[in-house]
């Protein structure tokens, strides 16, 4: 599973000739996404007819990725609040921390305890935690983002490179909201999780969903697809398989209420339509999901160790 079997262009490219999770040579194109925020290229997404995984072609190598993250439209290391889709993501952010927390404390049970958050971004769920009583702790890639922790709330951010170095069974609960996409190492990432997360300890993890309903609609131009920043696309259906091979069981499954909206917004912008019809869209998306999550725009994953 993810033996990584690529071929290393001139370019610093990584092209897969079978399914990075399954080995499947039974492995196809499905349409080309744009990079409508930082490059405006087109990268091809895949599809494995044998586990039924997606994943981005032709991604940039971990030293390169980096040049596809510097725009302040990406305002979860930003922090940028120009233009109102950004607006709207810090009044979404706001509204779902309580939510996130709520969700974490409800499914888990627990009103204490150790933290980590994987891809902290600029600190907003670790300060949150920090302030409803647990003892949270961070890890971050991209160096501004963590400066931007420090000065806005006092937390340092710990360089992402430390996962690898974490003591075993160490946390109560660890979480990754909408990291899990962007992780070249699939595979050491989940082992370090297993590995540091205690016994009963739970693994809380966010991701786009491509079987949802507004995904459907969108094709090619969902917004969550967001090439190539997104390295891979989960279902349900397949995270269930992803977390059983690493040591996981998932619990339960939560539907994420705003994103249906937030990426119905983005998307009408992508396609230059109505950002009104957006609003509505969204809305009628997220009422759907809500008669079935497993076509909920994102979802929240809990998982305890199998």
């Amino acid at each position: 599973m993810f033996p990584y079997l690529i071929i290393f262009l001139l370019m610093d490219i990584i092209h897969y000739n079978e399914c990075p999770f399954c080995a499947s040579s039974n492995i196809k194109k499905i349409f080309a996404c744009k990079d409508f925020l930082v490059k405006g290229s087109f990268f091809d997404i895949y599809k494995c007819d044998n586990c039924g995984f997606r994943f981005t072609q032709d991604i940039p190598s971990l030293e390169k990725i980096g040049e596809y993250y510097k725009s302040e439209a990406y305002v979860s290391h930003s922090d940028s609040k120009k233009g109102i889709l950004n607006k709207l993501y810090h009044i979404a952010r706001n509204y779902m921390l309580g939510r996130k927390f709520s969700h974490i404390k409800s499914v888990t049970g627990k009103n204490s305890g150790k933290v980590l958050d994987i891809g902290a971004g600029t600190g907003y769920f670790v300060n949150y935690m920090k302030e409803k009583g647990f003892s949270p702790e961070g890890v971050e890639l991209d160096e501004d983002a963590r400066k931007v922790a420090k000065n806005n709330f006092g937390i340092e951010l710990k360089p992402i490179h430390n996962i690898y170095n974490l003591p075993e069974k160490e946390f109560d609960i660890i979480t990754m909201w909408h990291v899990l996409e962007h992780i070249h190492d699939l595979d050491g990432y989940m082992k370090s999780i297993n590995h540091t997360l205690k016994e009963d300890g739970w693994f809380v993890c966010a991701l786009p969903n491509f079987t949802s309903y507004d995904a459907a609609h969108y094709g090619k131009h969902w917004a969550a697809y967001d090439v190539p920043r997104h390295l891979w696309h989960f279902s349900p259906d397949f995270f269930m398989q992803f977390a059983a091979h690493y040591g996981f069981e998932v619990i339960t499954m939560r539907a994420m209420p705003l994103d249906a909206v937030y990426i119905s917004l983005l998307s009408q912008k992508i396609e230059g339509k109505s950002i009104i019809a957006g609003f509505l869209k969204g809305g009628i998306f997220f009422l759907k999901s809500l008669f079935n999550t497993k076509r909920a725009s994102s979802i929240i994953y809990f998982l305890k160790k199998a």
